[in-house]
């Protein structure tokens, strides 16, 4: 069951989501990605598409609100409201307030397929960490507790870093050096999970790149300014880097060094065999390729990790892609297991053939019914 109130254009929604899933059909701008993003609000707690709590509040309410109840291994229930006057927040899991928000990220697993997608291969690397920072601490909370300690340490750092450098010299590193012990424990953690992750998916990373349609060898790794010594732990090696470099991010202002400056390096050998960055070289259907690829690593992650099919959220993902390409993504969804799906398209042509049947529903100016 979904409940949505006053949230982007979405006035009042009520929902029994069919257990196979929903097929939404509407024109572009009428509530289609929103009604996704509600859902996959339940997994971090905040908008997908990066935008303020405030700024999901439809106009002229005070507040958002969003309830569902669930089959997950962390709770049958959730509910989630925000007053915008206040600015305030609360979730209950079952009926019991969270005191901490972090303990109710992640109780839906789900995965959302979507266009905008292309920009975890062309766009910037902080695009592909979010990627990866949002895929395993839904599905390690020790990830997830490293993850915000790392954060507010290396907020603290750049702080003490800005007002140190208008010190007379040497004044200031204490007040520096003293955050670089939690930045070194806590990135040292989330290198080595990150570095795991994508040393386990490699080879799988490829084969679903030719299985969708790719000719040419696609490959990923982690690229970072960790740089180990033979036996050398991570915790010391980042601990040395941090200091060797305070002298020089003190002029800047900044933390050069740890894991929020690393990379997934993504490349394809075409036929003269020469590896070349995919967001530099590639094509838009080969970028969307392999963002089909990580997307489909991040589902066989949570079903791994969590024990269950996460529910997956296509938001007209076929968009600009050949029929062929479509039909294979089609297959390989359902290779991996697909479970509940909320399919949204602008026309019922949108959807390729292959794929399974699911109740119809339309959306027009923010309101949702069977069609």
């Amino acid at each position: 069951m979904l409940s949505v109130r006053d949230f982007r254009n979405l006035e009042r929604v009520v929902l029994e989501l069919p257990p196979e899933g929903m097929l939404v059909v509407g024109e572009n701008g009428q509530g289609k990605t929103n009604l996704l993003e509600a859902i996959y609000y339940f997994q971090l707690l905040r908008s997908i598409r990066g935008a303020r709590d405030q700024d999901l509040v439809r106009f002229g309410a005070d507040g958002f609100y969003l309830g569902g109840r669930m089959l997950s291994d962390r709770a049958q229930e959730i509910g989630v409201g925000f007053d915008r006057v206040g600015r305030r927040k609360r979730v209950r899991l079952d009926g019991v307030v969270c005191e901490r928000l972090s303990d109710a990220v992640g109780v839906l697993p789900a995965v959302m397929f979507s266009p905008a997608d292309v920009e975890l291969i062309a766009g910037a690397p902080s695009a592909r960490r979010r990627y990866l920072d949002i895929m395993l601490s839904v599905t390690s909370r020790g990830y997830l507790h490293a993850l915000q300690r790392y954060r507010a340490a290396l907020l603290r750092r750049n702080a003490a870093l800005r007002d140190s450098a208008r010190q007379p010299a040497g004044r200031g590193d204490a007040r520096v050096e003293v955050w670089e012990a939690p930045l070194a424990e806590h990135g040292a953690l989330l290198w080595a999970q990150r570095r795991a992750w994508v040393d386990r998916v490699r080879e799988r990373f490829a084969e679903l790149c030719r299985a969708i349609g790719e000719t040419g060898a696609v490959t990923v790794r982690y690229v970072s300014s960790l740089q180990l010594e033979a036996g050398e732990e991570a915790r010391v090696a980042l601990a040395k880097a941090l200091e060797s470099h305070r002298t020089a991010d003190t002029r800047l202002g900044l933390t050069r060094t740890g894991p929020h400056r690393d990379d997934l390096l993504i490349t394809l050998a075409a036929d003269d065999n020469v590896p070349r960055e995919l967001r530099l070289f590639g094509s838009a259907g080969q970028q969307r390729t392999a963002a089909i690829a990580l997307r489909l690593l991040e589902a066989g992650t949570l079903r791994d990790r969590r024990g269950g099919s996460p529910l997956f959220l296509l938001d007209d993902p076929f968009a600009e892609l050949d029929g062929r390409r479509a039909g294979r993504i089609v297959e390989l969804l359902a290779d991996s297991g697909l479970g509940q799906t909320v399919l949204a398209v602008p026309r019922e042509g949108d959807i390729p053939s292959g794929m399974p049947q699911l109740e119809r529903y339309r959306v027009a100016s923010g309101v949702v019914w069977r069609d």
